[in-house]
C-alpha cells in the first residue's frame, strides 16, 4: 500500500470541495471494507484518502410514519440488521441487512459506501430497490435526491458526480397490506457474495396479489425490477403454479452474467429456483406444494 494523506473534513461541503480539487487523485472512504483492500492489492493507490465518518447528517435511523425512513449513509449493516424501528415497519431489509457478507464486514461496512462501491453481487441494492427506496447525494451545490434505479447506471458504476456523497437513504412507508421477503443464493456455504438474489415486497390480501415489486440482483450486471413478472403476479390469487410461472417468466426475462463463479444458463437456473421459493414462502406454500 501506497502512502496517501488522510482528510477528516466536517461538513459535506467540505468534503465536497476536497472531492472536486484533489479529482481522481483522491478516494472516499466510509467502513473502509472495499476502499482498503483495493489498496492492499495495490487495484487503486490515491494520494488522499477523505474520510466521511466525521460528516454531519450521515448518520442515524430515523422513521415517520407520513415521510418512512430516512438511514444515513455511515449505518452499518448490523445496525441496520437490529434497528428496532426497522425490524417494525421493514422486516425484510432487517433480515437483508443481517445476511450481508459476513460478521466482520456486517460491523464496520457502511450501507452507503456499499451502494456506491456497485458490486452487482452484494445484497442491499436489489432489496432497497425492491421498498423503493432513493438516495440522497450532497455537494457544496446542494442536494438532489435519486432513485436506486437511477442510482445504479452499470457495472461497479453509479451516478455520482466527482464531487458528490451519499449522504442518505429514504424509504417510503409501508402501504396497508405490504409484505416482503428477500432470498440469496450461494454457491457454497463458505461464500459470502450471493450468486443470485431475490427481492420481493407486495401489497397483499391473503393469497391475493394486488401489487408487485420484485428485484433480481447477483446474477445481472445491475439489480432489475422484473415489470413482466411484476404485471402477471398483479391481481392473481398466487398458488404453487402462479408461483413457478412468475419464476419462468422471469428466468427469461433477465440476461444473466457468465463469469468464473457460474455461467450464465447455470444462473439463470438459480434466479429461477430463488425466485420461486421467494414467491411460495411469501404467500406461504408448503413445501410439498412447491
Amino acid at each position: 500500500m501506497h502512502d496517501f494523506e488522510f482528510l477528516e473534513p466536517r461538513t459535506v461541503a467540505e468534503a465536497s470541495r476536497m472531492l472536486a480539487d484533489l479529482g481522481d487523485e483522491c478516494r472516499v472512504m466510509a467502513g473502509g471494507t472495499a476502499l482498503l483492500l483495493a489498496m492492499r492489492q495495490r487495484m487503486v493507490a490515491p494520494s488522499h484518502v477523505v474520510s466521511a465518518l466525521r460528516l454531519d447528517g450521515m448518520w442515524g435511523i430515523n422513521f415517520d410514519p407520513q415521510q418512512g425512513l430516512r438511514i444515513g449513509a455511515l449505518v452499518r449493516h448490523a445496525e441496520l440488521a437490529r434497528a428496532d424501528v426497522v425490524r417494525q415497519h421493514y422486516p425484510t431489509l432487517a433480515a437483508m441487512a443481517a445476511q450481508v457478507a459476513n460478521p466482520q464486514v456486517r460491523n464496520q461496512g457502511t450501507l452507503g459506501g456499499n451502494l456506491c462501491y456497485a458490486d452487482p453481487a452484494t445484497d442491499p441494492p436489489g432489496c432497497l430497490m425492491a421498498h423503493g427506496a432513493q438516495v440522497v447525494l450532497g455537494s457544496a451545490r446542494g442536494e438532489r435526491t435519486l432513485s436506486i434505479e437511477e442510482f445504479l447506471v452499470d457495472y461497479y458504476v453509479t451516478a455520482l458526480e466527482p464531487d458528490e456523497l451519499l449522504v442518505a437513504i429514504r424509504v417510503p412507508p409501508p402501504q396497508p397490506g405490504a409484505d416482503g421477503r428477500y432470498t440469496r443464493f450461494l454457491r457454497t456455504a463458505a461464500e459470502h457474495r450471493p450468486l443470485a438474489s431475490v427481492s420481493l415486497v407486495v401489497r397483499r390480501d391473503g393469497a391475493l396479489c394486488r401489487e408487485a415489486r420484485l428485484v433480481v440482483g447477483a446474477s445481472v450486471p445491475v439489480p432489475g425490477r422484473l415489470a413482466r413478472a411484476e404485471e402477471f403476479l398483479r391481481g392473481r390469487t398466487v398458488d404453487p403454479m402462479v408461483a413457478a410461472e412468475a419464476a419462468d417468466i422471469v428466468a427469461a426475462e433477465i440476461d444473466p452474467i457468465s463469469d468464473n463463479r457460474g455461467t450464465a444458463d447455470f444462473r439463470r437456473d438459480m434466479v429461477r429456483i430463488a425466485c420461486r421459493r421467494t414467491i411460495a414462502d411469501l404467500f406461504g406454500l408448503t413445501g410439498e406444494e412447491t
